[in-house]
């Protein structure tokens, strides 16, 4: 059984419709993440979730049992917000002990649950200290652990980590990572950083306009995302809008003039092609290789040491980007080079307008 299961979400704000029949099955122990850019409807999703928004029409399921109209405090879930919201009057300990004092836990059972979320979060030295005492990362352990110490039955987070720089960041999500693994509660996580989803998720829910775009797996997004918008807001990508048709034995997609063989595909009127910029490389001319070859000029490049990034002006009218070995040097602005890229790596978008 799923431990969440959100059914045909409609959320509305007076006239203004902000989610539309949003349907998702977590599983128990999943870590899942909203994903999305701003407006697109994540936030008010996992408000929705936490209780602090009513659902317009819908269901929540936990378990099997209608939690929809629970208020936050019956729903036994906890909530790691963006700002922490730590009380700055109290302890490290007395912080994480508040929600088990609510609870009228025992005094004895309340030191040990403490004491063992500390170590888990790598604080029990810091158990006497305030709040203003603290690193931004460590008030971020402190306020996860304080989410985690009653044991909810699903841990929801706000973009727990949007005010930490970005090497914190990276190793935060390590270590939060690692606490889901251990501890094996639900997690679910709201972010507009594509990379800190795709790091730390089981499965992703991408969103776009109060819709569920795409619920899948980090690399089912990224090598295969449905439509445009997913294939653009996970990584970076080069798409081609044409049309697919059964040309013989072969199904040929065909756009200004590029024609590309595909292994499989739908005939379709309208389609779009996606091409990663690592799968495809600049060439100084084209050959017989099989794969398909595209003329086009540089327009910048950025070195990374590595591998160099390019900016290409293609002579069939499209701006691509374009990854390349930086071993043998970078190819000047304005030189004339080729777009090379076999057509397996290629992946056939259906076309949308969301």
């Amino acid at each position: 059984m799923s431990s969440l299961e959100i059914k045909n979400i409609d959320k509305f704000y007076g006239a203004t419709q902000a989610l539309f029949d949003v349907s998702l099955n977590i599983e128990m122990g999943e870590f899942v993440t909203l994903l999305g850019p701003s407006g697109s409807g994540k936030t008010t999703l996992l408000k929705i979730l936490a209780g602090f928004e009513p659902v317009s029409s819908g269901t929540i399921l936990m378990n099997g049992r209608d939690i929809s109209l629970l208020s936050p405090e019956k729903r036994n879930f906890g909530l790691v917000f963006q700002g922490y919201a730590l009380f700055p009057h109290m302890t490290v300990h007395d912080n994480i002990a508040y929600p088990l004092k609510v609870r009228r836990v025992a005094k004895d059972e309340i030191n040990e649950r403490v004491t063992a979320i500390l170590d888990l979060v790598q604080l029990g030295k810091f158990a006497g200290r305030y709040p203003a005492e603290l690193s931004g990362g460590q008030q971020q352990r402190v306020a996860l652990a304080r989410a985690l110490v009653f044991k909810p039955d699903l841990l929801l987070l706000d973009e727990p980590m949007s005010a930490l720089d970005k090497k914190l960041r990276v190793d935060l999500q390590e270590e939060l990572r690692d606490i889901h693994r251990t501890l094996g509660t639900t997690f679910i996580n709201v972010t507009h950083d594509q990379e800190e989803a795709m790091h730390m998720s089981d499965r992703i829910a991408v969103m776009n306009h109060g819709r569920i775009a795409q619920f899948d797996t980090a690399f089912n997004l990224y090598r295969r995302p449905d439509t445009r918008f997913v294939a653009d807001f996970v990584g970076k990508s080069n798409i081609l809008s044409g049309e697919v048709a059964q040309e013989g034995d072969t199904a040929m997609f065909r756009a200004n003039g590029v024609a590309v063989p595909l292994a499989e595909a739908p005939t379709m009127l309208d389609a779009e092609l996606m091409i990663r910029p690592e799968d495809s490389t600049v060439e100084v001319e084209a050959v017989n290789d099989g794969r398909i070859y595209l003329p086009g000029k540089v327009l910048s490049s950025t070195y990374s040491g590595d591998r160099a990034l390019y900016s290409l002006a293609m002579d069939m009218g499209e701006n691509f980007i374009v990854y390349g070995s930086a071993r043998a040097g970078i190819h000047a602005d304005g030189a004339q080079v080729q777009m090379a890229f076999a057509p397996g790596d290629c992946t056939l978008l259906r076309k949308s307008n969301g």
